[in-house]
């Protein structure tokens, strides 16, 4: 698999790529978001950890054009940083990255998350049609069902595609924006406000805690 590493610091990219090569990724760098751009749009990489605070163009505006661009929409991001405030891990997450990981950087426990990360949205893609059981709810892709304790619940298409969407990655959290991006596409033109209403919606149908709310981020589902 393929790894972008993004950072301005030399030490910082041979010491993640040397671990990452040891791991038998194939590894690629840059050490700027406009570097970054270029290498992700040629090489297509499985993962890129980009770093955000950089020259010429820092890692929160990097990361957003990366998911403007419709060949990188698989590709995960992980965020390297020095700073460690929640301003910073909330932006991350609200722009669509998957992890945010502090320096200074410990090899084993990034090369950990990394294998891990990877290693789930793999699994993700080969189970896409299988349906999702978390005890008495089980969501059906293939017939759009959801049925929770044996009773089929009357979910619109809208609510059904949202309802998967959060729960084929539980602990993720889903930004409005992102949600919008993923289940609305650019077929109509919708607001935040429609998530919190659809959200709303799904709650009252499945009458669980499945659905907890990051206050000024977005959405996750919660497995109990």
């Amino acid at each position: 698999m393929k790894v972008l590493v993004v950072d301005d610091e030399p030490d910082i990219i041979e010491l993640i790529e040397y671990n990452l090569v040891k791991e038998g990724y194939k590894v690629y760098t840059a050490g700027n978001g406009e570097e970054c751009i270029k290498v992700a749009e040629e090489v297509i990489p499985d993962l890129i950890i980009l770093d955000i605070m950089m020259p010429k163009l820092g890692g929160i505006e990097t990361c957003s054009y990366l998911r403007t661009i419709p060949s990188l929409k698989d590709t995960a991001i992980i965020f390297l940083t020095a700073r460690n405030d929640e301003y910073s891990e909330v932006t991350a997450f609200t722009i669509g990255a998957e992890d945010f990981i502090s320096k200074p950087i410990k090899p084993k426990a990034l090369v950990s998350r990394i294998n891990n990360l990877l290693k789930r949205r793999k699994a993700e893609t080969v189970e896409d049609d299988k349906s999702l059981v978390y005890g008495d709810l089980v969501i059906d892709p293939e017939s759009y069902t959801v049925t929770n304790q044996g009773q089929e619940l009357a979910l619109t298409k809208k609510e059904f595609e949202l309802l998967q969407l959060l729960a084929k990655k539980p602990g993720k959290v889903f930004s409005r924006d992102i949600i919008l991006e993923q289940v609305w596409g650019d077929d109509i033109v919708v607001n935040g406000r429609t998530v919190d209403v659809h959200i709303r919606k799904i709650r009252e149908k499945l009458n669980t805690d499945h659905i907890s709310t990051i206050k000024g981020v977005g959405y996750k589902f919660v497995v109990d």
